[in-house]
């Protein structure tokens, strides 16, 4: 891409192996800065996998992963998140003992240049105190300030833990099923929630409702054994009769049918 913008994320001919067994197919994509991309596929496609080879949790047999034009594969996990990419787990990941407030300002630490020191106190922390504030009101946190994250709902943990994802000052976000177990009225809050905290920043998500995925996506990547079988926009990919013989069938139609998608 000589002279010309990188992609904030770029996979090239990515590969993943398990002894003989390939899981990872020889993947391309390529997303647009400030993209939103959803990626959809059936249980044992490798979406994890996927997302464990972008964020550094596993290292590819072979190709490339490119953030921002910069070759990441191979690098640690916290290498990757300090170059700008960070990523959020299927399941809630944050300092239970620790209040709401507490988690967020954790998270921006590093951000605001703050190194391993044990001769400051976070509470004269000005900087990193406002931004854990402002934090926590994007996340709709601000009256559980001091509640332990533990004592959380549910959702407000979900919530807490997107918050931390994006502290850090990251510009290209994961977030792997961000409203599993959630009620239909909290996905649709969530959802709303997500679109407003990352805004401007780019997006992939895992998600198996296709509700969520057809009404926060800008593009679609289908992921069917290994590869990229599909990456369009969400209407193309509703359209397209090899995604729904391989994936979706029945289930777009239910969507359309209930006002989903």
């Amino acid at each position: 891409m000589d002279g010309a913008t990188p992609f904030a994320l770029e996979l090239q001919d990515l590969r993943k192996s398990f002894g003989r067994t390939e899981i990872i197919r020889g993947i391309n994509l390529a997303v647009q800065p400030g993209e939103r991309v959803g990626i959809i596929g059936p249980n044992g496609a490798g979406k994890s996998t996927l997302f464990n080879l972008i964020s550094g949790r596993f290292a590819p047999t072979s190709g490339q992963v490119l953030l921002n034009g910069t070759a990441i594969q191979g690098k640690k996990p916290f290498e990757i998140n300090r170059l700008g990419l960070s990523r959020s787990f299927q399941i809630t990941n944050i300092f239970p003992k620790l209040s709401v407030f507490e988690n967020l300002r954790c998270s921006v630490l590093w951000s605001l240049g703050y190194r391993y020191t044990f001769l400051k106190f976070l509470s004269g922390l000005t900087d990193a105190n406002e931004r854990a504030t402002e934090l926590m009101e994007m996340i709709q946190l601000d009256r559980k300030r001091d509640i332990l994250a533990m004592n959380l709902t549910y959702a407000e943990q979900r919530a807490l833990e997107i918050g931390i994802t994006i502290g850090g000052g990251a510009n290209v976000i994961l977030l792997d099923e961000p409203t599993a177990g959630m009620s239909k009225s909290e996905t649709t809050r969530f959802i709303g929630l997500i679109r407003s905290v990352t805004e401007g920043k780019t997006l992939l998500t895992v998600e198996h409702d296709m509700g969520v995925v057809f009404g926060l996506a800008d593009k679609i990547a289908v992921v069917v054994y290994g590869e990229v079988l599909a990456f369009d926009t969400p209407d193309a990919v509703r359209a397209n009769a090899r995604v729904q013989e391989a994936y979706l069938g029945s289930s777009v139609a239910d969507a359309q049918a209930g006002g989903q998608v």
